[in-house]
């Protein structure tokens, strides 16, 4: 059983997003109490609606920085202790842009089973910079934190980005996976583009029966083609109220609640 199986005690596991209000020190920021209430109702919805795990992200953190303030630590930690004596289910922490420290700091202190990195074997442009492989610095600062037990999700060939290291899809997933990686997550190009199946055909024929995880796109149709090739959802967006927003990079508001009816639909057709 690979460690993705192990964590979830499930084949095919759905982890649900957690998308933060805006934190402190972004003009929205309400309160911490009001983030927190929003984030336990998102978190009984995917409860209800048959989730095996559950991601936190500072989505709303806009614009994103590559690495965070400690404003930014302060909060997630706070939330992520919160909610973990909340739940039973698994708990992820990524902390965007591309901040490994933070997350693996936040996720030792909210006992977390997994943190997400944007940017482990790739280099990459983004609207907030440059982002370097941190493969290195990862693995490092896990042994400094005595947080050798937290998985790595790992996306290879980011959704948002320009890939500038000119590697094949699988060649960064055989790398990463040389690397420390214990799951690679693979993306289409923006939120909610699922990912080609030609690119996670090519992924699976170069690493075998390592598991991938679909980062984004997926929807009660296309569930099963993806799961084709992958091993596990991260889903988000599609689960959402209310009508998407072209304009805004992340196409549903902070405001809009998880439904309860979409998690389950969902849910229902991957494990069918």
């Amino acid at each position: 059983m690979n460690k993705l199986a192990e964590t979830f005690k499930t084949k095919n596991p759905v982890i649900g997003m957690i998308h933060l209000m805006p934190l402190m020190g972004y003009k929205e920021f309400t309160s911490l109490e009001e983030v927190m209430k929003k984030a336990l109702s998102d978190l009984r919805t995917l409860e209800k609606g048959g989730v095996d795990g559950v991601m936190i992200e500072n989505n709303y953190d806009l614009p994103h920085k590559i690495f965070v303030g400690p404003e930014t630590v302060a909060s997630m930690t706070y939330l992520v202790c919160k909610l973990r004596k909340m739940t039973k289910l698994p708990l992820g922490v990524c902390v965007l842009w591309n901040d490994y420290r933070a997350a693996l700091a936040i996720a030792k202190s909210g006992k977390a089973s997994f943190i997400r990195i944007p940017v482990f074997i790739d280099r990459v442009k983004t609207s907030y910079g440059i982002v370097e492989d941190s493969y290195k610095e990862v693995l490092g600062t896990k042994k400094e934190l005595g947080a050798e037990s937290i998985l790595l999700f790992t996306d290879i060939h980011v959704k948002h980005a320009t890939i500038l290291n000119k590697d094949r899809i699988e060649i960064s997933a055989k790398k990463a996976i040389q690397n420390g990686s214990d799951a690679l997550i693979v993306t289409g190009k923006w939120t909610a583009d699922a990912p080609l199946l030609e690119d996670l055909k090519k992924v699976r024929e170069k690493i075998g029966n390592f598991p991938i995880i679909i980062g984004s796109g997926a929807t009660e149709k296309n569930a099963h083609a993806l799961l084709e090739y992958g091993n596990g959802i991260i889903v988000g967006t599609s689960l959402k109220t209310g009508k998407k927003q072209v304009e805004n990079v992340n196409i549903k508001s902070y405001r809009e609640k998880i439904s309860l009816l979409k998690v389950r639909r969902f849910v229902k057709a991957v494990k069918l």
